[in-house]
């Protein structure tokens, strides 16, 4: 008898880079429990770049916090990199996040006592880095980001945008698969800001996935898609 072949069963995709599914964040209250993210599902490929917009209290910076393992009071499955995040006892969550994400705030959150290099160094200590390889690993960021004048300055004597950008700096230099950004440009003027984009879609092009919280418009067309969330679900 003739006639056409089965198909040839298909090979499974690669997995996504980052994956949730029905991830929610809550607090009790008298009456029952406040939401602030509901059932959110998303897929992140590697070396992509999204935006996360919405109205202020959607919970933007909540699901990014989530992202970056600096808050672990959720429910529902993370997976980062085949790493089933929402398995982890909290010491190992830190660790994972550590080695692989990094995060850039609003308030830039450097250190005041501490010099350019010193804060570039801080991430490599925890990291335990070897003294000799963090000092040629902060050299080399100095000179990626045109910084070697300025390495022994303290943030109070930086500007606004040289302060973001050590926290750029700082928040790249262990070379993290997974860049998450807060409103990174909050806090700066227009040509700043504009030249903290360029260097994320700069990293974003040499394989840097990245996540961004932004109310900007201008920011968001740095990236590949935009993901809307409204009272903590992601909408259309």
């Amino acid at each position: 008898m003739s006639g056409a072949a089965p198909p040839s069963p298909q090979a499974p995709g690669p997995s996504p880079f980052l994956s949730l599914r029905n991830l929610e964040k809550s607090f009790p209250q008298a009456d029952g429990r406040l939401f602030v993210l509901r059932r959110i599902s998303l897929d992140v490929a590697p070396g992509d770049f999204v935006t996360i917009m919405g109205p202020s209290g959607a919970g933007k910076s909540t699901l990014l916090a989530v992202l970056g393992m600096l808050d672990g009071d959720w429910t529902g499955e993370y997976r980062l990199l085949d790493n089933a995040v929402h398995a982890l006892k909290p010491k190992d969550r830190s660790a994972l996040g550590r080695r692989y994400v990094g995060f850039v705030f609003q308030q830039y959150h450097l250190i005041d006592d501490l010099t350019v290099a010193e804060n570039l160094a801080m991430p490599l200590s925890y990291r335990d880095v070897k003294p000799d390889d963090r000092e040629a690993a902060v050299a080399d960021t100095l000179d990626r980001f045109g910084m070697v004048a300025k390495k022994n300055l303290y943030p109070r004597q930086l500007s606004g945008g040289q302060q973001q950008l050590v926290a750029v700096a700082r928040a790249v230099i262990h070379k993290p698969a997974l860049l998450l950004a807060d409103e990174p440009t909050g806090n700066l003027h227009s040509s700043q800001g504009k030249d903290i984009m360029e260097l994320f879609r700069d990293l974003n092009a040499g394989g840097t996935t990245i996540v961004q919280v932004t109310h900007s418009e201008d920011n968001a067309r740095y990236g590949k898609r935009v993901v809307q969330l409204r009272d903590g679900w992601i909408v259309d």
